[in-house]
């Protein structure tokens, strides 16, 4: 079982924490990593691209001139896509990129990214995060304490209005909850800030 340092608020370690071998001590999964992430970012896609065909741009309601006898082609419409100004044949329309990934897959996949931030050494363990009220300068003074100077994500046990607060000005801080943990967001932040109740949350669900 792979063992990490357990830090308080002020930076200090209080002990050690023995992290699951199933969800913290596997050897990630590449493949399914970058499958995860790419599912992931076609969810975020709006879709909302949208042209218009030769029915819904405006005019050409009149035959341009008559069928024979001009020596020109044949026309219908001055908004056939051949024409300037016409519609766009096969063109976008608004649609949901997303899809979804089998549930073995997606839970190796969020394993491996938290297996990968243990192998790199970039997991902190807390034994408790909290704050009196919302207050950024707190948020970025734990951070310094505990030598978090890069994109970092905060993983809570449960929604905390404070903490979410503080860290929301800090540029590359990110906060969610253990139920809110995804893989994209994992492997973005350079160091996974994590507390004590927030990772047997996730080992409960995972192992």
């Amino acid at each position: 079982m792979p063992k990490v340092a357990l830090y308080n608020q002020n930076g200090a370690t209080v002990g050690e924490i023995e992290l699951s071998d199933s969800v913290f001590g596997i050897e990630p999964n590449k493949h399914v990593l970058f499958e995860a992430v790419i599912m992931q970012r076609a969810s975020l896609r709006q879709g909302t691209h949208k042209t218009k065909n030769r029915a819904e741009v405006s005019g050409g309601g009149r035959k341009p001139w008559r069928q024979k006898g001009t020596g020109r082609a044949r026309q219908g419409s001055i908004r056939a896509p051949q024409w300037r100004g016409g519609g766009t044949v096969f063109g976008p329309v608004p649609r949901s990129y997303s899809y979804k990934l089998p549930k073995k897959v997606r839970r190796l996949a969020i394993k491996s990214a938290l297996s990968s931030k243990v192998l790199e050494n970039n997991i902190v363990v807390l034994d408790n995060l909290a704050l009196e009220a919302p207050k950024t300068k707190e948020m970025v003074k734990i951070l310094s304490s505990l030598s978090v100077d890069r994109k970092a994500l905060i993983v809570t046990a449960d929604v905390n209005e404070n903490v979410m607060l503080s860290a929301r000005n800090i540029p590359g801080v990110t906060v969610v909850t253990a139920n809110g943990i995804n893989v994209l967001d994992v492997l973005n932040h350079d160091k996974l800030v994590i507390t004590k109740a927030a990772v047997e949350k996730v080992e409960e669900v995972l192992a």
